[in-house]
């Protein structure tokens, strides 16, 4: 098998055999197959030549490593006629690892598993960074990695784009010609001979933001924010968050917890004809969970609260326990933050924002945490909402707001509380079933 099988964006790829390469690719056109091509490829002349080459692939996850050694590795290899043994390993760091190893009769060997900085030290050896956009700690995986390839070892990197807060980004940026960089987009790779229907994917899609990130590889940071500055802007209001404006209205609280890393934070928000008013948010970060209740009874009894939602995912168990025995379970709410629950709050929320139905104080903390949580596409084509964690938390005063208002919109009648337990017990009976 040689790359003239391949289309010419890959066979140019391919044939680029300098040391360092960066390549960003449309989703599904063949660059994690090529890139495997170009490791077995080596190994086999490596073999030839009496020479031994190691490889380790470093994947997103356990699943994606296996797919990259099954898929690509075994296939190029059997292909060229080259004889491979496949095994499973384990990798031991500071937690254990699911690896599969390529060994050829040489002493040439390819391995794949996950990338995280543990993994990534663990090798001295060439390495393929597949989809490294969506390696979790990016950075560190980075700063771990690069003394496994400084003794003239080769280094291979290629995903798409997951907006500007990662190594990729940065690699693919900088003005450095030792790197090389390529860049396929679905234009040029449907050019090239790749069998796609351009605009039938894209209106089956249906999703202008996934589209220009995942197809035309642009770098979305603010377009893929769920709330734009803009919209935040338009519904803050100076009145907001003050106490001392509370009229006695109906009041609705969402409470996101948080002890050691993220903050915990109590929203409070009064219904004003069918706007909600933010009268109050309260910010606490490592307070003991006796301190959190304190000021939880304090919301309690100083607002008309009609309804509470909490976070009751991981350490909001008890807390949410409590407060059910305390307020009773007619007015308290837990919610489990799968990804299906916080993409109903989210989406419910940002329909707030956009009918303003919401007014949130003028504060630049509140505008960022808002700003911070973007709709990401995963490897999988799956969406997910999150944030990146840093000092002042992880979004923690925006699913506060969001629990808030699903207590608002619960409190209405409409049908988003059973939407939420419905889609809470799918989730746990799913992982029940795994």
């Amino acid at each position: 098998m040689s790359d003239q099988f391949f289309y010419p964006y890959q066979q140019r790829w391919i044939s680029d055999a300098v040391r360092f390469k960066a390549g960003m690719f449309a989703r599904q056109t063949g660059k994690t197959f090529c890139t495997t091509f170009e490791i077995a490829r080596d190994c086999q002349v490596a073999e030839i030549e009496g020479r031994r080459a190691r490889w380790v692939i470093l994947s997103r996850g356990e699943r994606q490593a296996k797919e990259a050694m099954e898929e690509g590795v075994k296939r190029h290899c059997q292909a060229m006629g080259s004889v491979i043994k496949l095994v499973e390993t384990e990798f031991r760091g500071e937690a254990t690892y699911r690896a599969l190893e390529a060994e050829f009769p040489g002493g040439s060997r390819i391995t794949a598993l996950p990338a995280n900085p543990d993994t990534a030290r663990g090798f001295s050896a060439n390495v393929f960074l597949d989809e490294f956009a969506f390696h979790q700690d990016s950075r560190k995986i980075w700063a771990a990695l690069f003394p496994v390839i400084s003794a003239g070892r080769k280094l291979r990197v290629v995903s798409t784009p997951n907006g500007k807060g990662n190594k990729f980004y940065d690699l693919m940026t900088v003005d450095d010609p030792v790197w090389h960089r390529q860049v396929t987009d679905i234009y040029e790779a449907v050019k090239d001979g790749l069998p796609r229907n351009i605009e039938e994917l894209r209106r089956a899609l249906n999703d202008p933001d996934a589209w220009a990130q995942e197809y035309e590889l642009k770098w979305l940071d603010e377009a893929s924010a769920w709330l734009d500055y803009g919209l935040i802007v338009s519904c803050e209001d100076e009145n907001a968050g003050k106490p001392g404006l509370y009229e006695g209205g109906s009041c609705y609280a969402g409470m996101d917890i948080g002890r050691r890393r993220d903050l915990s934070v109590i929203w409070v928000g009064e219904k004003i004809g069918d706007v909600l008013w933010t009268r109050e948010v309260v910010t606490m970060f490592r307070k003991t969970f006796a301190e959190q209740d304190a000021e939880l009874d304090r919301i309690m009894a100083e607002y008309d609260v009609k309804r509470l939602c909490m976070d009751q995912t991981g350490m909001g168990e008890k807390p949410v326990e409590d407060a059910k025995r305390r307020y009773g379970e007619y007015r308290t709410e837990g919610v489990i933050f799968s990804a299906p629950v916080k993409q109903e709050l989210a989406s419910v929320g940002k329909q707030f924002f956009q009918d303003r139905r919401v007014r949130i104080p003028v504060a630049q903390d509140i505008r960022n945490s808002h700003h911070a949580v973007k709709k990401i596409v995963t490897i999988a084509g799956n969406f997910r909402f999150d944030a990146e964690r840093n000092e002042t938390g992880h979004a923690d005063e925006f699913w506060a707001h969001m629990l808030a208002i699903h207590a608002a919109h619960a409190g209405d009648g409409a049908p988003n509380i059973y939407t939420l337990r419905t889609l809470m017990q799918q989730d746990f009976y799913e992982k029940e079933a795994a």
